[in-house]
Parts: C-alpha cells; sequence; structure tokens
C-alpha cells in the first residue's frame, strides 16, 4: 500500500458561547483543519490539526514530497521523514505529524479491519470519562445568552453541565480575572459540588507566589490537580516545594526532553497528554509507560477538537493503563461536528470509544462542506487576542487581568 495524496480542508465550527483564556478568546468559534490521505488501495485515513488555516493546508501541502509513495504501515519511518529531530530545529513539524499519523493509523486500522486501540495493545476500557470543562465567556453575540462572568453565572453553568452529561469531576478554565477573583469561584464551585474533584487552569499566567497561595488556599478542598499555575520547570518547582496539590502540565512537558528533566528533578507530578502537541497517539503511549514506570500520573488532554481528534482521545484513553484521572474535553462547547451523525453523547460523563475500524469515525461531506465554507467567509482569529479589550495582549506572568464587573458583548469580526 502507499500513499497518493494529502487533503487538507479548514473548517471553523461554531461554539455556543465565545470561550476566555488567560492568553486571549476563542471568538465563537474553533479553526481546524481536516487531513485525509489517499491511498492506492482506495483507503482514506482521517486526521485533524488546531488551526493554521491556510498557513496549515500549505504546509500539509509541503509534506507530500516527502509522503507519495510512503508505505502508512511505516509510522517510525514517516516520523523520520516529517520531524526528524535534528531537522526540527529548524521547522516543527510535530503537530503536522500528529494528523498524519492519525490518518495512518486510520488507515491500517480499515486495511486489518480492527479498531485503532487493537492496534495500540489492547482496550482496557469501552468508555473514557471526562471531566467537565468551565470557561469564562463572553455572551453569544447572536443571542445574548452564554455569558459566564460572575459566580453565580460560573455555578449555574457547572450545575447544568453536571445535569445534562452527568460529570462528576471538574475543571476550571482561569487565568482570565484576578486570582483572588477566581479563588472565590474555584470555593464556590466546591461548596456547590461536595465530594466531587476539581481542578484548576489558569495556563501559568501566575507568578510563582501567587501559584503558591492559591495552591495554599485549596488544600482543603477536593482536588485532582493545580494545571500549569506558573510557567515554566523551575516555576513550577517552587510550587510544588510549597504546595500539597499535585500539579499537572501540558505546557512544560510536551516532549521527551522535559519528560526526563521532570524525572531527573520532578516539577510535576501529572502529565497531560495531548495527541496533537505530543505529535501523535503513539507517542502518547510511549510518554504514558515512562509515566508508569516513575509514578507520575496521565490524563487525557484537549487541545480543541473536533470528533476525529476526540477519537484519537478515546482510543489513548482507551489503551492506557495509568489514566488515573478523567479526561479533558471543549467538546461539550461545541455547537456541532464534522462527521456522520454529529457530536457524540456522554453517558454518565463518559463517551464511548469508537468500534468501528480505524478511528471509527467517518466524514460528514455536507457538514465538512458547510463549515469550509463559514471558515472561507469568517477567516481566521487571532488566538493571542481578546475582543473585549482591544490593544490588550498577555504577559507571562501577567500583571493585567480582566475586570469581572465588567459585562461587555464584543465584536468578533476580526
Amino acid at each position: 500500500m502507499r500513499i497518493t495524496n494529502i487533503r487538507p480542508t479548514t473548517v471553523t465550527v461554531p461554539l455556543r458561547a465565545p470561550l476566555r483564556h488567560s492568553n486571549g478568546a476563542h471568538w465563537g468559534r474553533f479553526v481546524r483543519t481536516v487531513v485525509e490521505v489517499d491511498t492506492d488501495e482506495g483507503i482514506t485515513g482521517l486526521g485533524e490539526m488546531g488551526g493554521g488555516g491556510e498557513s496549515a493546508e500549505l504546509a500539509f501541502a509541503g509534506l507530500k514530497r516527502y509522503l507519495v509513495g510512503h508505505d502508512p504501515f511505516e509510522l517510525e519511518r514517516m516520523r523520520f521523514a516529517i520531524c526528524n529531530p535534528t531537522a526540527s530545529l529548524y521547522n516543527n513539524r510535530t503537530q503536522l505529524h500528529a494528523a498524519l499519523e492519525f490518518a495512518c493509523l486510520d488507515i491500517i486500522g480499515k486495511k486489518l479491519g480492527v479498531p485503532v486501540y487493537d492496534l495500540l495493545g489492547g482496550p482496557l476500557r469501552d468508555r473514557v470519562a471526562f471531566a467537565s470543562y468551565l470557561f469564562f465567556r463572553y455572551p453569544d453575540p447572536a443571542t445574548g445568552r452564554g455569558e459566564v462572568r460572575t459566580i453565580e453565572q460560573l455555578v449555574a453553568e457547572a450545575l447544568a453541565l453536571k445535569q445534562e452529561h452527568r460529570f462528576t469531576s471538574h475543571k476550571l478554565k482561569g487565568g482570565v480575572f484576578p486570582p483572588e477573583y477566581e479563588l472565590d469561584c474555584y470555593r464556590a464551585l466546591a461548596k456547590a459540588l461536595p465530594g466531587e474533584p476539581l481542578r484548576y487552569d489558569p495556563n501559568g499566567v501566575l507568578t510563582p507566589d501567587q501559584a503558591i497561595r492559591f495552591g495554599q488556599a485549596i488544600e482543603g478542598l477536593e482536588n485532582d490537580y493545580l494545571e500549569d499555575p506558573a510557567f515554566g520547570l523551575a516555576a513550577m518547582r517552587r510550587v510544588r516545594e510549597k504546595v500539597r496539590v499535585p500539579l499537572a502540565t501540558n505546557t512544560v512537558v510536551v516532549g521527551f526532553e522535559q519528560l526526563a528533566a521532570n524525572v531527573r528533578d520532578p516539577a510535576v507530578d501529572v502529565i497531560l497528554l495531548d495527541t496533537t502537541f505530543w505529535g501523535g497517539i503513539r507517542p502518547c503511549i510511549k510518554a504514558a509507560g515512562i509515566c508508569e514506570a516513575f509514578g507520575l500520573g496521565v490524563a487525557v488532554h484537549s487541545s480543541g477538537e473536533l470528533g476525529i481528534q476526540l477519537a484519537t482521545m478515546l482510543h489513548l484513553g482507551a489503551v492506557v493503563p495509568n489514566l488515573g484521572f478523567a479526561a479533558d474535553a471543549h467538546y461539550h462547547h461545541l455547537a456541532d461536528d464534522i462527521i456522520v451523525g454529529g457530536k457524540m453523547s456522554y453517558r454518565d460523563g463518559a463517551i464511548d470509544v469508537p468500534r468501528g475500524p480505524g478511528l471509527g469515525v467517518t466524514l460528514d461531506r455536507e457538514r465538512l462542506g458547510c463549515y469550509a465554507e463559514l471558515y472561507k467567509s469568517l477567516g481566521g482569529y487571532p488566538y493571542d487576542r481578546d475582543p473585549g479589550r482591544p490593544g490588550w495582549y498577555p504577559l507571562v506572568p501577567n500583571a493585567d487581568f480582566a475586570d469581572p464587573a465588567r459585562a461587555d458583548t464584543p465584536s468578533f469580526k476580526s
């Protein structure tokens, strides 16, 4: 079998409301690049990558010369063909490789008639639990609904998601408002959701001292972990020395050199494995094995997925033995998906692992075309800008937080 073509399509899929984060906002939609890898046997594999737009399409097109004629079963040869570690110093293709690895695993599974999880050692679980993923949000400009800014709105959203999807652990994406206010928000969630574990993620924008104060203040609560409260291994190590809450990261340990450094001089207790950031499902499994050997926790991380990447997260979650925490997903914030059947469903806070051959998902051509046209109409948006704060840009650590007393409905035209 040989690869004959790579076909990228950029889409934008609406969110229920614009999501705010410490470094900007998702402007009411996700931009994703869907990748189809064709073979001479008529089997096409599916991959997905976040953002990029026209530049991602050009990047994938530029890799055709590397991969046309390549055997999709030869995954290690493909890894070095695309992202040789020395060559990658000049042209980092890790996320491109991830999307292509997804597609090749999809091809192999379809060829052999087995799910991807059977290529990875076989399933240990048939569904993967998820935490609710709570964001501060702007109201939807079309409806005026969906704002999450006040403590009351945040608690109401958490309870509504619990009622709808039966989540039993909960994550707050912070770093938007001053840490003292977000600490009050976190405590309110703990009071409203007694006995259910919480996690807090300000995306590394607190100073180590702020992170220590926050971490010490929540020590008596039911915590999963404190995720990236400060930026960098050294800063995280300072926090870890002073706080009796496990620290997690998807920012400062996203590769094997960083993982080795963390094993030798621990700064982080839980490694959040993202199938895109680590370069594919297989590197995540390799990292999970190292974590198992050294007693580090792991969880499945979300980078803003549609159904194709969600399928990769589910197959990863199915096979990792030391999966000690519920996974993250932005998925319930989406208004729709690009796979046949629309969005996958939660059941008691979990999603079933697809059982069909390959990744087990199929593109819905009508939806793909619709959201490709929507992308052409709207274009991309700057992830690291907040439309409600013109001229603002993020510092790390941050000293200029948003004001929770301001009720803004900004324009989302980039």
